[in-house]
């Protein structure tokens, strides 16, 4: 049996980022960057008017006021999408609008409603905007300069960004393809509610939770089915997994029980076992090994627990596996709101409700009824971290947490 920190390390140390795919821009929200991205122009490409407003020369228009106004002639208009035709010469002004580039000679924007008059001529009424009002060429990027590295992960802003580059598709890691596999002779799949809702079977919710687990992580999930409790089904469904998948999941079975059959399974396919068990509750039957090249992750069979290890385990070996540098959920520190309990010598992970409305984080652990109590879990928001090394938390102390 090993702690938590050398499980998730033993997993990590034992999955490495998928190969890479181009895909269209907006096939790649979610994705990592697999190359260097490079500003291929300067943004913005030519300096241009930060409002709709006059384009002059600020030597024109400094001491200007609604009682000394400045008289300028307006030369030309120039909308967004146009290019002006003529430099500002002294005197002179360009109706300007927001996101046009500025004529030549010009070096500022006058707002619209610091003047008044307009066709021919234009009176500006204050001076507040001599030269402002204006985005340089380049003051965002200059072309050849690396605007994300490999490794970045890709959201809407960065999207956004590539898109300003001309940058119609891009190469990022592929996403994981995650075989997820249920065993047990007692649960069914929902094609057999008639025996589910009759009690004669056990839905298994285990399979729908890791597929929406595993999207969630932003991987595709390749649903396999359910293994009897035959050395046979769970062989079979592990070969499929090693055909069709770069991750393997499976909940139940890892135990030593006679109709535990996924480590025989794993041995007859030559697996190179990693570890068994973990001190954690729940979620202690954890198993991790290799099979035919492809990591294999089993997870216990008590609902609670399968939520808790993906957490813990195979959501960070996914994110590793599509390329990500922040594998980890982000864990804050809560103020416990009464008293925790615990056995020591393991690490708890407890179904808990974190507040952040009472001006610092708070967290309460739930009451729950052991690892197959799947509806308290559903209602919360957080899992409360108590270290094996500190059982006992009195009211009122920081505590680490994962929200949900």
């Amino acid at each position: 049996m090993i702690g938590v920190r050398e499980a998730i390390l033993h997993i990590l140390g034992g999955v490495s980022p998928l190969g890479t795919e181009d895909v269209p821009l907006l096939e790649a929200q979610g994705r990592v960057l697999a190359e260097d991205a490079v500003a291929p122009l300067d943004l913005p490409a030519h300096t241009n008017s930060a409002m709709d407003g006059y384009a002059v020369r600020a030597a024109d228009v400094r001491g200007a006021s609604a009682d000394a106004p400045k008289q300028l002639r307006v030369i030309e208009q120039v909308p967004a999408g146009r290019f002006p035709t003529r430099p500002l010469g002294p005197g002179d002004a360009t109706r300007i609008f927001t996101g046009a580039p500025l004529p030549e000679g010009s070096d500022g924007v006058i707002r619209q409603e610091d003047t008044a008059g307009g066709g021919d001529m234009v009176a500006v009424l204050n001076d507040r905007d001599a030269g402002r009002n204006l985005r340089l060429a380049g003051e965002d990027l200059r072309k050849g300069t690396l605007v994300f590295p490999a490794g970045t992960h890709l959201g809407a802003a960065q999207l956004g960004v590539l898109a300003s580059m001309a940058r119609s598709r891009v190469r990022v890691h592929r996403r994981a393809r995650v075989a997820i596999i249920a065993s047990g002779d007692e649960i069914a799949d929902l094609d057999e509610a008639d025996a589910i809702l009759a009690g004669r079977k056990i839905a298994s919710s285990n399979s729908y939770t890791l597929h929406a687990l595993t999207l969630d992580a932003g991987a595709v999930p390749v649903p396999l089915g359910i293994a009897r409790d035959t050395l046979e089904s769970v062989r079979v469904l592990l070969e499929r997994g090693m055909r069709e998948a770069d991750l393997i999941v499976s909940t139940a079975g890892v135990s030593v029980g006679e109709h535990d059959f996924v480590r025989d399974a794993l041995a007859a396919l030559g697996a190179e076992p990693g570890f068994w068990r973990v001190r954690m509750r729940p979620g202690s039957p954890l198993g991790f090994a290799h099979v035919g090249g492809v990591p294999w992750i089993g997870l216990p069979g008590n609902p609670v627990s399968t939520m808790v290890c993906f957490e813990l385990y195979v959501r960070p070996a996914i994110r590793r596996m599509q390329g990500e540098r922040a594998v980890f959920r982000r864990t804050v520190r809560a103020a416990t709101e009464e008293p925790v309990r615990t056995h020591g010598g393991l690490t708890h992970f407890l179904p808990a409700r974190l507040d952040w409305t009472r001006g610092e984080p708070v967290v309460a652990a739930m009451s729950w009824q052991g690892s197959g109590d799947t509806v308290t879990l559903a209602r919360a928001n957080a899992l409360l971290v108590v270290p094996a090394d500190r059982p006992d938390w009195e009211t009122g102390e920081w505590a680490g947490v994962i929200p949900r």
